[in-house]
């Protein structure tokens, strides 16, 4: 609850985002639902420009590091230049900088993929060898245990940007978030979702997470009402798993956390890029314990290969 004192004065807050329109979105979304709650709050976007935005010529796989769209936003952030990150969750890296704190998580959208091409209307009725843009090893992983045949081709680039080529006609499919596509009102003629069990999202694919310094108690306050507890759980879950897996959103990891009852359900994938090689394990614990569920689900995966498979893919350093 918003502290009484704080209601009384005229309140500013700046938030920092990436300036893609789906970035801009959701800035926006979250600018919105603050002013709403806060008859009086002005709201300010501070748009920077961060090193994955910058480098579009080359995989994510390849780019290295982690945090490639969220460290310019962190930085300003820690100089006071802003007062609030709001980051698609996905990009947000499990090592926290310090003095920042991740708050509150927004009820999510829709985790799933998309496939989206001009002329097929599933994965199965693509042609033998038809070309499918995805920059994302967990997506092209996932692609090539269902449909070997297929060409994997680089896409990069903002949504609407990667959405654009294949209207273009560069792919006969892409596959891209789902939960972008719905914020921004984009689609293809056919739109087929991949979702569990067949397809699992990248971890917290769909979240958005609210980023603020840790002794900022004002931004704490006023935002503390947009969380969502079964979005928190599922996400823990999840990047407690990446955690444990010492993984980025670059690499082919993939985790579907979700409610069941008083339970949190979390599966979790580790696959080569080549799809030849799934590991998948899955488990149940009590909501209080979302993140030593994802650490035990990381476990079993460990143990039945996905360290070999995720050392073969970092080239060097332990899993």
């Amino acid at each position: 609850m918003l502290r009484r004192e704080l209601l009384n004065v005229q309140m500013s807050l700046t938030i920092a985002t990436r300036g893609s329109k789906l970035a801009l979105w959701q800035a926006h979304h979250i600018k919105g639902l603050l002013e709403a709650r806060h008859p009086g709050l002005g709201v300010q976007l501070l748009i920077l420009k961060t090193q994955g935005d910058k480098i579009l010529d080359v995989p994510l796989a390849k780019v290295g590091g982690k945090g490639l769209f969220v460290k310019e936003i962190e930085e300003a952030l820690a100089d006071g230049r802003a007062d609030l990150a709001v980051h698609s969750m996905k990009d947000v890296p499990v090592e926290r900088r310090p003095g920042l704190v991740l708050g509150p998580i927004p009820r999510r959208e829709d985790l799933a993929d998309a496939l989206l091409a001009t002329q097929y209307p599933s994965l199965e009725a693509l042609p033998r060898r038809a070309v499918v843009g995805t920059s994302s090893l967990r997506r092209q992983a996932q692609l090539l245990a269902l449909r070997p045949d297929l060409e994997i081709r680089m896409l990069r680039g903002n949504l609407d940007t990667r959405v654009g080529k294949l209207l273009d006609g560069q792919f006969d499919a892409i596959v891209v978030a789902a939960a972008g596509l719905n914020r921004l009102g984009l689609t293809a003629p056919h739109n087929v979702r991949l979702g569990p069990p067949d397809f699992l999202p990248a971890v917290a694919q769909g979240a958005l997470g609210l980023e603020f310094r840790a002794d900022d108690a004002k931004t704490r306050d006023l935002t503390a009402f947009l969380d969502h507890p079964d979005t928190r759980d599922a996400v823990d879950a999840e990047r407690a798993f990446l955690a444990r897996l010492e993984g980025g959103c670059q690499v082919p990891i993939a985790a579907h956390g979700r409610l069941e009852g008083d339970q949190v359900a979390l599966t979790g994938l580790v696959a080569d890029p080549d799809g030849k090689r799934p590991v998948r394990a899955e488990r149940r614990a009590p909501r209080g314990q979302a993140m030593e569920l994802g650490r035990l689900v990381a476990e079993d995966v460990l143990a039945q290969g996905g360290g070999d498979i995720l050392r073969a893919v970092y080239g060097q350093g332990k899993a």
